[in-house]
């Protein structure tokens, strides 16, 4: 008994060990053993306490009362099958008539006390079939990102969901995006994750950056960079032309006629044959308030940068051009058109922010609760944010910290893959020492 007792001690001081100092490996050691038997034992418990069951049928009800037997007890919704994941369980609920998806949602914080777990979401999978997840630790406090990702053209992992999913960056899905955040959140942090991941893919990076110290380090794999706001206007415009040219390529390829397929009717440049398709272009702007603002009550410039904002998000997505805009504030203070160029940026990504009403920028026409949770951000998470989606869904993430070093190393590893775009060669940085210091010569020269 006495090595029984030492063996079962050891055994206990270990999983308190883990579970302060390794949270995923407790998990997998010890934490699924427990949540499983947890599960199978208190189900029918926890969904009657929860209020999840409906009443006995009807039949059932007659034929006790005609055999003068106790009523029936409540239906318990059946469990399908309960799978472990690397951060939690998944489980699958058959729901009785009657009953609805939304009662499981609103049920998530009972839940997660019940079965004494970290975070429970719910989602409707097909009619009539629930999956709920379980998150057994706080994945969102270490970040670490799977070993495995799903990677593809114009498609990156950035951060880590609160349920253990991995978040995706996909340019085809969602064409255009908004970052909105405080001093400190996070937002550099996450411009610098996308740009290291798509210093690796082919396409084109072009950056706007009035503050001149976030975007210039990668200038070795960007195409084209403004940064002040004559230029961004330039550059914004010549955007726009390459884009209108783009459009006549694709309107060239049509051919429609009466043998030619649907499918092979081109109205995007991914339906392009490959030879002529143009290289996609990601243009990420690191404050947007620094072009939208101006101290004139009609300024020519401001109005240039504003107007080719719209075009480019209103038609960029078919000519392979898309945005990624920063700042701390995205409101109608900002001036004119603001509100017509957020209406058309889909991604909605909050950080950390100082006040309620900057939340309800990018969110007050998706989900109250979504920006109820970017005003609950604590100041020691940073890199953590609200992601809100057009169906009124809504997520907490988080990005694993990227340095200025990793990210500006990816750049230069991958600078060979910089395609060089003719619309936009008066724009292309200086990847050199020696023409820097020429540039700055002539520059001085010229206004002496």
């Amino acid at each position: 008994m006495t090595w029984l007792t030492i063996a079962a001690a050891v055994v206990v001081g270990l999983a308190l060990l883990l579970r302060w100092r390794r949270p995923a490996w407790y998990w997998l050691t010890f934490g699924i053993v427990f949540t499983a038997l947890r599960i199978r034992f208190r189900y029918a418990t926890v969904m009657d306490a929860c209020h999840l069951t409906v009443p006995a049928s009807r039949l059932r009800l007659t034929l006790a009362r005609w055999s003068k037997k106790p009523a029936p007890q409540q239906r318990v919704p059946r469990l399908l099958w309960l799978l472990p994941t690397r951060t939690g369980v998944r489980l699958r609920i058959k729901m009785w008539p009657g009953q609805d998806a939304f009662e499981f949602s609103a049920a998530a914080d009972r839940l997660r006390h019940s079965f004494a777990v970290h975070q429970v979401t719910s989602r409707e999978v097909k009619p009539g079939v629930v999956e709920i997840t379980l998150t057994g630790y706080d994945v969102l406090k270490h970040v670490q990102m799977p070993a495995k990702t799903d990677r593809r053209h114009l498609k990156i992992p950035v951060a880590l969901v609160e349920d253990g999913s991995v978040h995706y960056r996909d340019y085809r899905e969602v064409p255009h995006s908004v970052t909105v955040g405080a001093t400190q959140s996070g937002k550099s942090v996450l411009q610098r994750t996308v740009i290291k991941e798509l210093a690796a893919q082919p396409v084109a990076l072009v950056g706007i950056d009035c503050k001149k110290v976030e975007l210039g380090p990668f200038a070795r794999r960007f195409s084209a960079l403004a940064d002040n706001p004559e230029d961004a206007a330039d550059l914004l415009e010549a955007l726009v032309a390459r884009m209108e040219g783009t459009y006549d390529v694709i309107r060239r390829e049509q051919r429609i006629s009466a043998d030619i397929a649907d499918a092979e009717i081109a109205a995007n440049i991914w339906d392009l044959p490959e030879d002529l398709r143009p290289v996609p272009i990601v243009v990420t702007i690191d404050e947007i308030a620094e072009l939208a603002m101006s101290t004139k009550r009609n300024d020519p410039r401001r109005d240039r940068i504003i107007t080719a904002l719209i075009r480019l998000a209103q038609l960029g997505r078919a000519g392979g051009i898309f945005l990624d805009i920063y700042g701390q504030r995205f409101g109608s203070e900002l001036g004119d058109g603001i509100t017509m160029l957020r209406a058309q940026l889909t991604g909605r990504t909050v950080h950390r922010v100082n006040d309620e009403a900057t939340a309800k920028m990018a969110f007050g026409d998706i989900s109250p609760h979504a920006v109820f949770a970017a005003t609950q951000i604590p100041n020691t998470r940073r890199g953590m944010a609200v992601v809100g989606y057009s169906t009124g869904e809504w997520v907490r993430i988080r990005t694993p910290h990227t340095s200025m070093r990793q990210a500006v190393s990816a750049c230069n590893r991958h600078a060979h893959l910089t395609p060089d775009l003719p619309e936009l060669a008066r724009f292309k940085p200086a990847d050199d020492v020696a023409t820097l210091a020429a540039t700055a010569t002539a520059a001085v020269a010229k206004a002496a």
